[in-house]
């Protein structure tokens, strides 16, 4: 049965993929928005609330309590001795985004780099905690819809709520209301 697990020897990045980084996180009626940005261009993949919840916590350096979800995967990478080399989103079928998450393991044995077959939502979240690079593949990112719009447009409406508050008559929630590119 295929797992998706692929053994090989690999170099960190190649010339088909895109580095990028994680712009913003936005609310919608059934999730979040994460949009990934190489400054030139910025692409949304909509995940679930609490997995939008466990990157926002990366991103802020939230320390929590007891190890949620994430935190076990990454104590399973360090008693495996195994580090995280880099997440890449791959594929882009349907509106579904997919990822590759790469594992570097060295031993006496020697070096070894796994490549699953992951969310991109969580794949996401294990990059920053992991503080590992986030690429896209080339093909799919000229495919993904440039969302720079709706990045500005939440931002736009989250300042505005900052600095008039917010009206019992209005919904100036930011959230979107179209959610193009799910994950998988």
């Amino acid at each position: 049965m295929d797992y998706g697990v692929v053994h090989c020897i690999g170099s960190i990045m190649n010339k088909q993929e895109i580095a990028v980084q994680v712009k913003g996180i936005v609310p919608t009626p059934s999730g979040c928005g994460v949009f990934l940005s190489n400054g030139n261009k910025v692409i949304a993949i909509f995940v679930d609330h609490s997995v939008a919840a466990a990157i926002t916590m990366f991103i802020h350096g939230v320390k929590k309590p007891r190890p949620l979800t994430h935190d076990l995967i990454a104590n399973i990478f360090a008693g495996l001795d195994v580090r995280v080399q880099k997440v890449v989103v791959n594929d882009l079928k349907d509106d579904t985004y997919f990822a590759r998450l790469y594992l570097l393991q060295e031993n006496e044995l020697g070096r070894n780099v796994v490549e699953l077959d992951a969310r991109p939502s969580d794949s996401i979240a294990i990059a920053l905690q992991q503080e590992c690079p986030i690429y896209v593949n080339q093909s799919v990112w000229e495919r993904a819809e440039d969302m720079t719009w709706a990045l500005e447009q939440a931002q736009s409406a989250a300042e505005n709520s900052e600095e008039d508050g917010l009206d019992d008559d209005e919904d100036d929630s930011g959230e979107l209301d179209e959610e193009p590119g799910s994950e998988n």
